[in-house]
Formats: structure tokens, sequence, C-alpha cells
């Protein structure tokens, strides 16, 4: 299925471009769960192998999508509130447990942490919600967006052109491709927890 997918991804990525990579990631920072890791890496691949597109292109595509996305999360945060967005939140995959987990995460990390959500799993998508419940300043909110959108975009670019430059070695070698998926997992699975989890857990005293 996964397969079928990627391939159906890289047939469109030949008839809409750029837009389709911006358009994917726009909704990957918004709440539907689409990886950002299924829209990078496949166009990077591509145009390793086909020159179809530059890398440049895809980072800034990307980048572009996401902060569209970011913005949209932010805006509609800002202007509907807090309660109702918790209220209705769960409407949209987004319960009420999770925006708690989310606010209990931006105590933490402070307006900095938007640049460190976009390195991040789970928060990415939600980061807006809080700053823009918040007010944060729209300027900054932008500006920590795009730099860390475009360096978690330039990242997914670099794992794209690492399989195309050991495609072969990678097709005839499974345990090196099972190594390199357990490392890969290993240091998300440790990012998540360390920078992720563990702020995002019920506070113990909570109802005490």
């Amino acid at each position: 299925m996964l397969h079928r997918l990627i391939e159906w991804y890289l047939d469109k990525l030949d008839t809409f471009g750029y837009w389709l990579i911006a358009f994917f990631m726009f909704l990957e920072s918004t709440l539907l769960p689409i990886p950002s890791e299924f829209v990078i890496p496949p166009a990077a691949y591509l145009a390793h192998s086909k020159g179809r597109f530059s890398m440049v292109g895809i980072v800034i595509a990307g980048t572009v999508g996401s902060w569209l996305g970011a913005s949209a999360m932010y805006w509609v945060s800002r202007w509907a509130g807090r309660p109702l967005i918790l209220r209705y939140g769960k409407y949209f995959f987004v319960s009420e447990e999770k925006i708690h987990a989310v606010e209990r995460w931006t105590q933490k990390f402070g307006s900095f942490g938007v640049f460190i959500a976009r390195l991040l799993p789970v928060v990415r998508h939600l980061i807006g919600i809080p700053m823009g419940v918040a007010k944060m300043d729209f300027k900054l909110y932008s500006i920590y967006t795009i730099v860390g959108s475009a360096i978690w975009c330039s990242v997914l670019c670099w794992v794209g052109v690492f399989v195309g430059n050991n495609e072969e070695k990678l097709k005839h070698d499974m345990k090196l491709v099972t190594l390199l998926l357990l490392a890969a997992v290993a240091v998300m699975c440790g990012v998540y927890y360390f920078f992720v989890h563990r702020h995002m857990k019920a506070d113990p005293k909570k109802g005490s």
C-alpha cells in the first residue's frame, strides 16, 4: 500500500510539480495526518534521479506550504479563542487533552518553541493553536516557522538524496536497510520522548 501511494505521488509530481509539494506540506501543517517524511524525500529522490526538480525549489515549496498551513492554524486559533478551540477541536481530531498537552509544552519552551516544534513530531502541526490563542506576534511566529520548516525540509531532502545515491546498494542489502530504519526509528523515539512526551504529559499536581 505504501509503495503504491509513493508511486502515485511521484506520478502526480510530474504533473503538478512544486505546487503539489507545497499543497501537501500545507495540509501537513494543519490537522491532516500527512507526514512530511512522505512528501519531501520522494520529491528529492525524483530530483536526484531524473533532474525534474531542484533541491532549492523543493525546500522553498515545502517551507512555503508549511508556513501557510501553520499560519492558518495560528489565525483560526487567534480568531476563535481558547473556549471554542477546546469545545470544537475534537471534531477536527484535536482533543482537549492534546490542547492542554501542547500548552504545557509551550510553557516549557516559550515562543522559541515554534522553531523547535517544526523539527518535532506531534507538536509540529499543533503549535499554532496555543500561539494563536496567546496572540503571539505573528511576524515572530512566521520567522520561527519559516526557519524551522526550511531546516526540516532540507534534512528530508538529504534523506531523499541519500536513498538516490545508494539505491542499488539498498535494494540488495536488506540488512543495511533494516539497520537504517531501526536507527531512524530509535532517533525519532528518543527525540520525541526527551523533547515532547515528558513535557506534554499530564501535570501530577492537576486535580490535587
